[in-house]
């Protein structure tokens, strides 16, 4: 009996230590350790070094800006190359990318946030609160001559889930599909990025009256449902997407190098935009990226008025993998809870079904790494991830208590298997 009883003591005095110290590990900031007291070999580590170097010394790359978190402590955060490759001035660790894709994970947490508060169910038609997208009808027949087309009845009207997991039908103005890319251009829609002096309402209204390109639910379409969750957002709280952002979650989670246009203060600090020549090195874009239409290169760099929730964010490493801990705190950094772990939960479970995305599926905002999909490298089943398209990159493994995150400023880049040698280059560190 008397050993029944030390058991037992002895293990609520393991689950209170535990316990206090997993609440005190959420309370905390990121703040940089020695690897080797957070389980990495700083040796080891010193090999990430050397591959991104010689990526730089090759031309293939200009420069990048790399953090890895391991149980809540920063192992790793170094800048390589230049933020300006010609007058080779350095590229400081701060310094602040455009993340493209990687705004999708904060708009998805938006949506979720309104969720909690009652605002709305996921399986609503996002024609309650969007007017404009009652009565939608399904592309059926293209005629690329003259861009003119068919369509179909719709099935049943596409849901707020179905934006979050791109199986809406929505596609991708500039980078979709030649017929998206076709049929959008000529009604005067965009990616999102680069675009001006527009509005995001003006814009997502006119989505509204576009065909889908598959009938809701039925495939897997990486488009601007997101953009379009930024601008649910903007209606359901009455703020425009930036000041929401703000409010509820930059603010709060300390991140204070996070914006869709910056203050002015802070011009400076924005990374060079790299493209490629004709050997496949890099050089620095032109003031207009021509995607099948032109975008401005250092949007971020003007005061506009398009809040494009699908990508138009820029970030630093560290503001960044302040998000990211958040999301593997079950939805809390620093005291400060934005959103519930029962939420992350769902945000990070299959919501495809039996529809395949590579090897991988999606949940609400997220790629997921499924059995199959994590046998390829070392990130663990069940971690999540994302990038952007100028090639950055980040993962979240709830598994190893790691996040990861490669920033770039370049498209495009023959050189993107960096991304993958960056994650085996952190685990193969990990002790």
């Amino acid at each position: 009996m008397k050993r029944i009883l030390l058991l037992m003591t002895a293990l609520s005095i393991g689950g209170l230590i535990f316990s206090q110290s997993a609440v005190s590990h959420t309370e905390s900031v990121l703040k940089e350790v020695n690897p080797v007291s957070a389980g990495f070999s700083a040796e080891r580590l010193a090999r990430i070094d050397k591959v991104l170097q010689e990526y730089i010394d090759k031309k293939w790359m200009g420069g990048a800006s790399a953090i890895v978190v391991h149980h809540g402590a920063i192992v790793y955060y170094k800048a390589f190359g230049f933020n300006d490759f010609s007058s080779k001035k350095a590229q400081q660790r701060d310094d602040i990318f455009r993340i493209a894709s990687q705004t999708k994970a904060i708009t998805s947490v938006a949506v979720m946030m309104l969720y909690e508060q009652g605002k709305f169910l996921l399986d609503d038609s996002v024609s309650e609160y969007l007017p404009e997208f009652r009565n939608q009808k399904v592309l059926d027949k293209f005629n690329e001559a003259d861009t003119t087309y068919t369509t179909v009845p719709v099935k049943r009207p596409i849901t707020i889930r179905d934006l979050l997991t791109h199986t809406s039908g929505i596609a991708y103005a500039q980078i979709g599909s030649k017929e998206s890319n076709a049929i959008y251009y000529k009604n005067g829609l965009v990616g999102g990025i680069g675009v001006g002096k527009i509005l995001l309402a003006d814009k997502m209204k006119k989505l509204g009256s576009m065909p889908l390109f598959h009938q809701p639910g039925e495939k897997w379409t990486y488009g601007l449902n997101t953009d379009l969750l930024g601008y649910l957002v903007e209606v359901v709280s009455g703020q425009s997407l930036a000041d929401f952002f703000k409010k509820n979650i930059f603010d709060p989670l300390g991140m204070k190098d996070t914006y869709f246009y910056l203050p002015k203060e802070k011009y400076t600090r924005l990374a060079t935009l790299y493209t490629e020549d004709s050997t496949k090195h890099i050089k620095k874009m032109d003031e207009y990226l021509d995607i099948n239409g032109k975008m401005y290169r250092d949007y971020p760099a003007t005061v506009g008025t398009y809040y494009s929730g699908g990508g138009g964010l820029s970030s630093t490493a560290y503001d960044y993998a302040i998000f990211m801990q958040t999301l593997l705190n079950g939805g809390i950094y620093n005291d400060k809870r934005i959103l519930s772990r029962v939420s992350i939960k769902m945000m990070t479970e299959n919501q495809i079904g039996d529809l395949d995305l590579d090897d991988n599926k999606f949940g609400l905002g997220f790629g997921l790494y499924t059995d199959k999909g994590a046998g390829k490298g070392p990130v663990s089943v069940g971690s999540f991830e994302w990038g952007g398209m100028f090639s950055s990159s980040y993962w979240i493994d709830p598994k190893e208590k790691i996040t990861g995150q490669l920033f770039l400023n370049q498209f495009p880049n023959s050189h993107g298997e960096i991304h993958n040698k960056f994650k085996a280059l952190v685990y193969q560190a990990l002790e």
